[in-house]
């Protein structure tokens, strides 16, 4: 089994939003997307969607988009992100996903010998200070999030699973300093941790290692829109 993970796809069937209108690299993207993912995933894969999956509003809406991935081979697995505003309660995502699609919100899954949890994070201040207090609010309610992801992922952990986890937001600033999110993260001893959110991003590093964590920045336009291989 291998672990495959893209993000930020920004899916419309219902809702027709051409993502074009943001640079080059986003013409035709679907279609790049989905040509890499049938010539590399198998159907005993993983592949981890790290948020933004559908413009959706609804989540009515957001079933043509699930269907869109469901021939496709490969178990799905979701978290939600920061524009996935039709991802309603957990329960409800769950009943509309079609089989072999997963939705992760503040807890963990297992398959075969792997645990995958996830949960949507926030920014990561830089040097120490947020935007706003709501801002900071958001960012310690979210650090709380975590800590029960990764609990619910260490409760899984019977015969000394690998654990990956996947968040929207980046786990750490730009400096990739040392955050609340970093500490739980290496306190969770995880080997993976995958994201997206971030655009046009300067750095086009996408993998890089912190204190023995791989960490993989995923969102599609920053990956050429093929998926990217997880070591595990």
């Amino acid at each position: 089994m291998k672990v495959f993970a893209i993000s930020d796809l920004h899916l419309s069937v219902n809702n027709p939003k051409p993502m074009d209108i943001f640079g080059q690299v986003w013409e035709g993207y679907e279609s790049k997307i989905f040509a890499d993912w049938q010539e590399r995933v198998k159907e005993e894969d993983l592949v981890l969607l790290a948020g933004d999956f559908s413009w959706a509003m609804k989540l009515e809406d957001a079933k043509a988009d699930f269907e869109l991935l469901q021939p496709l081979p490969g178990k799905k697995i979701l978290i939600r992100g920061n524009h996935d505003y039709w991802w309603a309660s957990i329960s409800a995502v769950r009943a509309a996903l079609p089989q072999g699609m997963f939705a992760i919100q503040n807890d963990a899954m297992k398959f075969g010998n792997l645990i995958v949890c996830g949960t949507r994070g926030w920014t990561v201040p830089e040097n120490g200070e947020f935007a706003s207090p709501e801002d900071e609010k958001i960012f310690k309610r979210e650090v709380i999030r975590l800590d029960l992801t990764l609990k619910s992922a260490k409760a899984l952990q019977t015969n000394g699973e690998k654990i990956i986890c996947m968040m929207h937001y980046p786990p750490c600033n730009f400096k990739r300093e040392e955050s609340e999110f970093t500490k739980l993260l290496e306190q969770a001893q995880v080997t993976s941790v995958v994201f997206g959110h971030l655009h046009g991003y300067k750095r086009r590093e996408t993998h890089f290692e912190l204190r023995g964590i791989d960490y993989y920045l995923t969102s599609c336009d920053m990956v050429d829109n093929k998926l990217t291989e997880i070591g595990v």
